[in-house]
């Protein structure tokens, strides 16, 4: 890579991430617009979750096939229609009428999402040196969680205020706003705006997919996004502000100041584990796999508290979970570092599908669950209904270490064979 001057990078890198920001904050704005849908469009619990589910299952089933587009096409084109569809989804969801329309706009916005984060971590590949790569990547994180906190503050004064049609037609309109700079600025490299990989065949897709699985270090980067992340965005996305409200009796301020936790743990976290893994990448499956404990250790305190739990155990256990974004970003740092550059989109791809079908998974239960522990159905859940709900959080759990400790054994083993092959005589504790 040809060396880049830092303002050229950042600014690369400020133009991308505002981009991803804005994917983000239109991810989460139905969090908080949740109880509110459920009124407008007269639907359950279940129903009310589908639209999450219906927008991960998009986000996660057009990772593999972003990632190829963005090793064939570039960042630059691939996040320009990202942007496009998100901003014509959203003014859709804003005009809906009906649960049908809504529930298409929604996947919609799935769509324009998952054509944001991989072009941004391209480029952070592409314009910053090696030895940085690490904390851009989880800056990137922090700056695009960002958007969670304005889904979480602004929006729900927009909603208040403005109401359902202007909240969101607002939000569309950042899109076009973000356009501009973007056509102007936006380089896939230092060396060419457009820069395009090697036309490929079915075959030749296949194999290449194939390939950054066999990695290990790809598998291990997909299992430690699988299992930090989704506690966090399941109740960012939609389970946190009803849960908050009617499952901990707090007050809708209350509520959402909790879900702004979730991104300054972000702010907190991120440049923290950035640096640890700069300085020690051969512990950072322990260091993943210590988030997720804290995570476990938290919301056990919060569903065996007896009664409703205090608002600081409450606001402790969304900020540890909130750790789980940035301890996230290390399953995509081992990807990196386990495939060569023009399969590094592809890997990026296979490893963020995990988190999302995590999250998928958590919210799709979550709501089946609190419609069944509802008597006489209906939306009033009970606080018995929310802790039956949010324990199933626990099976995902105790899958993803699982399967972290599984191949991280498989790594340590294809590392030690390679030091024995050249004669390394110092096997570290690698990962």
């Amino acid at each position: 890579m040809d060396p880049a001057p830092a303002s050229r990078a950042w600014l690369v890198w400020g133009v991308g991430v505002a981009v991803y920001l804005l994917a983000v904050f239109n991810r989460s704005s139905l969090a908080v617009a949740g109880l509110i849908a459920t009124d407008r469009f007269h639907i359950s619990a279940g129903q009310l979750s589908t639209f999450a589910m219906l927008q991960l299952l998009v986000y996660a089933g057009m990772q593999i096939p972003v990632g190829l587009m963005v090793d064939r096409f570039g960042s630059r084109t691939v996040l320009t229609g990202g942007l496009l569809v998100m901003s014509a989804a959203q003014t859709g969801f804003a005009l809906a009428t009906t649960y049908p329309e809504a529930l298409i706009a929604r996947v919609f916005v799935g769509m324009g999402d998952a054509m944001t984060f991989i072009c941004v971590l391209r480029l952070v590949s592409a314009w910053f040196p090696l030895r940085r790569i690490p904390l851009v990547t989880q800056l990137t994180g922090n700056v695009g969680q960002l958007g969670a906190l304005f889904a979480a503050v602004p929006m729900t004064w927009a909603l208040s205020h403005l109401g359902w049609h202007a909240a969101y037609l607002i939000a569309a309109g950042a899109g076009p706003v973000l356009l501009v700079p973007m056509l102007l600025f936006l380089r896939d490299s230092p060396g060419s705006r457009h820069q395009r990989g090697t036309a490929l065949s079915l075959p030749d897709l296949g194999r290449n997919l194939r390939s950054s699985w066999a990695q290990p270090g790809t598998r291990l980067g997909f299992w430690v996004h699988f299992t930090t992340p989704f506690s966090a965005t399941m109740l960012a996305l939609l389970w946190g502000y009803p849960f908050f409200v009617e499952g901990e009796h707090l007050s809708d301020g209350a509520a959402g100041s909790l879900l702004s936790l979730i991104v300054v743990a972000n702010i907190v976290a991120g440049p923290v584990l950035g640096w640890l893994v700069g300085r020690h990448p051969w512990h950072r499956s322990s260091l993943a796999l210590v988030i997720v404990a804290a995570i476990v250790l938290c919301w056990t305190v919060v569903l065996l508290w007896p009664g409703h739990a205090p608002y600081w155990l409450l606001a402790l256990t969304v900020f540890v979970a909130g750790c789980g974004g940035p301890g996230s970003m290390i399953g995509f740092d081992v990807g990196r570092t386990s495939n060569p550059g023009h399969r590094l989109a592809s890997a990026s791809g296979i490893i963020n599908v995990a988190g999302f079908v995590a999250a998928l998974i958590t919210i799709v239960a979550v709501g089946f669950i609190l419609d069944w522990r509802t008597p006489g159905g209906g939306t009033d859940y009970t606080d018995a209904a929310f802790h039956w709900a949010m324990s199933f959080q626990y099976l995902l759990w105790a899958l993803g270490v699982a399967m972290i400790l599984r191949q991280r054994r498989v790594v340590r083993a294809r590392v030690q064979r390679a030091s024995v092959d050249s004669g390394d005589s110092m096997v570290r504790a690698v990962l």
